[in-house]
């Protein structure tokens, strides 16, 4: 039986789960996230408790027993405290600013790259080598973060690009060093 499927889910006061044939609906302070689920997982709803079951052992169910749960907790998570994403510009000259709603990079291209983020998601810029992005749904906040990383990913040798918070480079020797 997975761990994780076998959890129970605690609904925190002030938050309002709707089920409804596997689409769920969270809805918090922060704000509202709706999202379909597979038929085969029942999801059940007593009171403040949330819990998923499945309807047998074959490996799909036994796969979507826990993954279920997980985005259940990430979406009650999301709409009572949100998700927050944070990179860093590592390289000379490499600096972010905000104009508008629109986040401009420059990371030694010819030109500035403009991100525009999704509806939902907020881009905060604390300092010139620091982004925060900030939503309520992990999976989008990621995929945001993740899109900006790939504008410039860090390089080996020198270290330089936009790396997450906290992640470490693996660096490599350069060609003379070996001598």
């Amino acid at each position: 039986m997975s761990r994780v499927g076998k959890k129970v889910l605690e609904i925190p006061a002030g938050v309002t789960v709707t089920n409804e044939n596997n689409v769920v609906t969270v809805k918090g302070p922060k704000g509202e996230l709706t999202r379909t689920f597979h038929p085969d997982m029942e999801i059940k709803l007593e009171e403040n408790v949330l819990t998923v079951g499945r309807p047998s052992d074959n490996k799909e169910h036994r796969a979507l027993h826990g993954t279920t749960r997980s985005l259940l907790g990430n979406m009650v998570e999301g709409v009572t405290s949100g998700y927050e994403r944070g990179l860093e510009l590592v390289g000379v000259g490499y600096r972010a600013q905000k104009s508008g709603d629109k986040l401009v990079l420059s990371v030694g291209y010819s030109h500035p790259v403009e991100i525009v983020p999704e509806q939902g998601i907020e881009i905060e810029v604390p300092s010139q080598t620091k982004i925060v992005i900030k939503g309520i749904d992990k999976e989008r906040v990621g995929a945001l973060a993740a899109n900006i990383r790939a504008v410039r990913a860090p390089e080996p040798y020198k270290g330089k690009g936009i790396r997450y918070e906290g992640e470490r480079v693996r660096r490599k020797e350069g060609k003379t060093a070996k001598k």
